[in-house]
């Protein structure tokens, strides 16, 4: 799951020479809140906001009327009012390091670049939103089932033949020792192709192997949380 294949492209971006008054422009047409700065050879240079835009102006702005402030815009140049010190993230990168610079720098999203510096794409919460949904295999609309499993060897592929004994088809497996006992995972599950008729079978199998946290049916909408959850 590398950022390159889940990252937004063709990217909107602009000239350092070109002026403020096209960067407004183009945020305004396109809807966006951050424009890529890039040279002739297509390298990041910076990044404009709209946060750099007010700022740019707000000094001004109060002093001028409306035809000296436009006059002012057309003058500035990108260069003069971009961030140069931009948080990138690179084409190779998982989608779960670009997740953690995101959150750990509290930004939206951020450019995509490669090994020397050139503008690939732009990674937003958005898409990595996306690139979630089918990490985990929610799109499949099956079922969803959470267990406390002990950490012993071959212990997941257990549980998963007991599903295939069914007829499932696994979608996804994730698998974390966070907030489990000391000796266990949290195991989770999505699968497909089981018959409705029988989940409630399958599951009376899976309560002698393991402790169920929750079921998900996603396609009937239909949740249960087991008494021990």
């Amino acid at each position: 799951m590398l950022v390159r294949y889940w990252m937004s492209q063709p990217v909107i971006h602009i000239s350092p020479q070109d002026s403020m008054q096209k960067a407004i422009a183009v945020m305004k047409e396109k809807h966006i809140r951050l424009l890529p700065v890039v040279d002739e050879k297509q390298k990041l240079k910076g990044v404009v906001s709209d946060r750099d835009l007010k700022r740019a102006s707000a000094s001004d702005a109060t002093s001028l009327d409306v035809h000296e402030l436009l006059y002012l815009i057309s003058k500035i140049k990108v260069a003069d009012i971009m961030t140069r010190e931009v948080v990138t993230v690179h084409l190779d990168w998982t989608v779960e390091e670009a997740a953690d610079t995101l959150l750990t720098h509290k930004i939206s999203g951020a450019p995509v670049v490669d090994d020397e510096g050139r503008l690939c794409g732009i990674i937003t919460q958005t898409d990595l939103f996306k690139a979630t949904l089918y990490i985990t295999g929610l799109k499949k609309r099956g079922f969803h089932l959470a267990l406390v499993l002990e950490d012993t060897p071959g212990s997941i592929m257990e549980i998963v033949s007991v599903i295939r004994q069914f007829g499932g088809r696994m979608a996804s497996i994730l698998s974390t020792y966070e907030r489990a006992p000391d000796g266990y995972r949290n195991v989770y599950l999505r699968f497909t192709n089981v018959s409705r008729d029988r989940i409630d079978e399958l599951i009376a199998i899976m309560k002698e192997k393991a402790k169920l946290r929750y079921m998900v049916d996603h396609r009937e909408n239909k949740r249960v949380l087991f008494d021990n959850h």
